[in-house]
C-alpha cells in the first residue's frame, strides 16, 4: 500500500496490541490494487505467450485450487498481482494432497522458513545457484 498508510495501520497494529508489526523492504505494492496497472502490462504480454496444458497442478496462491488448464492459469497469475497471497492455505492442500517436499527457487530461503512453521515434517529444499540443482535433485 501508500507509505503513509502502512505506517498508520502498523501503529494502529501496535497500538491495538500486536506484538510486532513491521514494514517490508519490498520494491513495489505486491499483491494489492496498487498493481492493477501492471497486471494490465502483464495481461497484454501474455497475449503474445502461449500456455499448454499443465502436466501437473499449479497450485495458484490466489484461488488455493489446483489449475491445469491454460486459461485458468494465464488468469491466476494476473491474479496474484492484485490479490493477497494465501501461501499458508496453498500449502496445506498440498500437504493433503500428499505432497512432502517443497523446492524454493531465489535468492533467499523465506518460504523454506515458513514451511517450516507449517508442517515440521515437510522438506523444504533451496535453490539459489544452479549448481544446488543437482544437490536438490539428489535429496528428492
Amino acid at each position: 500500500g501508500h507509505l503513509d498508510a502502512v505506517e498508520r495501520a502498523c501503529e494502529i497494529a501496535r497500538d491495538s496490541g500486536a506484538r510486532r508489526a513491521v514494514i517490508l523492504p519490498v520494491s513495489a505494492p505486491f499483491h494489492s490494487d496498487l498493481m492493477a496497472p501492471a497486471r494490465e502490462r502483464l495481461a497484454e504480454a501474455m497475449e503474445e505467450v502461449s500456455f499448454n496444458w499443465s502436466r501437473f497442478p499449479v497450485i495458484s496462491n490466489a484461488r488455493v485450487e489446483p489449475l491445469s488448464s491454460p486459461g485458468d492459469i494465464k488468469a491466476s497469475l494476473l491474479e496474484q498481482m492484485t490479490s493477497p497471497v494465501r501461501w499458508e492455505e496453498s500449502v496445506r492442500l498440498m500437504l493433503d494432497e500428499g505432497v512432502d517436499a517443497f523446492v524454493e527457487i531465489g535468492p533467499k530461503d523465506t518460504l523454506t522458513g515458513f514451511l517450516r512453521r507449517i508442517h515440521r515434517k515437510a522438506k523444504g529444499l533451496h535453490v539459489e545457484t544452479p549448481s544446488d540443482v543437482e544437490g536438490v535433485v539428489n535429496s528428492l
